[in-house]
């Protein structure tokens, strides 16, 4: 039976701002647990307000290991004005931008997981690019278009640790279904072709994959 989260962790998802439901949070959840076995650390790129972080910390926590999660805080394309994922209590009032950085400790502190998080505050291919630690766990869960979603795997797949898992969040096969582009789509087809990946679960849009060879 996959691990699930205690009541009140999950109760801390789904009361904080973000999009993923209920049924994949779950899968994320029992995914982290697998993965934190290898006691290395677990890493989201896409914190927006938090929401996900709280399931990767708690499964850090239990594993004694550290989430890490990475995010400008600026919002992606379909979170600014004009767009349906727009929202305003996210907008800095001063600077007139996106700013998701205070929404999220709020969500950790209140979810009481601040600890067990370290937030890298930044572009993503910027800090790929000087990371050098394996990973157990790379959830991508980024920006929608084609060079981000490229770029968030050509970045941090290569750090997945020998069977370890790599989870792509929005795979939308059918174009009617997409709601900002099938990028995710075509980077885990990607993962796939690259004899790198084998799938081990799908869960609504959320697809996990282990490390089965190397390369990306």
């Amino acid at each position: 039976m996959p691990a699930a989260p205690k009541p009140e962790t999950l109760a801390a998802f789904e009361a904080a701002k973000g999009f993923m439901p209920t049924d994949e949070g779950l899968a994320l959840y029992a995914a982290a647990v697998e993965a934190g076995r290898l006691g290395l650390p677990l890493l989201e790129v896409g914190t927006y307000c938090g929401r996900s972080t709280i399931l990767l910390a708690d499964a850090a926590r239990a594993a004694g290991v550290t989430a890490l999660t990475v995010d400008h805080h600026r919002g992606s394309e379909e979170q600014q004005p004009g767009w349906d994922y727009h929202d305003p209590e996210t907008v800095d009032p001063e600077l007139g931008l996106m700013d998701t950085l205070p929404t999220f400790r709020r969500t950790l502190h209140r979810a009481g997981l601040e600890e067990h998080v370290v937030a890298l505050v930044g572009r993503s291919p910027q800090i790929a690019a000087i990371w050098g630690t394996p990973l157990a766990l790379v959830f991508i869960d980024g920006g929608h278009t084609d060079e981000h979603a490229s770029a968030d795997y050509e970045g941090w797949a290569p750090h997945v640790a020998e069977g370890g898992l790599l989870l792509i969040h929005d795979v939308f096969p059918d174009p009617v279904d997409e709601f900002t582009g099938q990028a995710p789509y075509r980077v885990h087809l990607r993962a796939l072709r690259s004899g790198a990946f084998t799938e081990v679960s799908t869960t609504g849009s959320l697809r996990v994959l282990r490390r089965t060879g190397t390369g990306i």
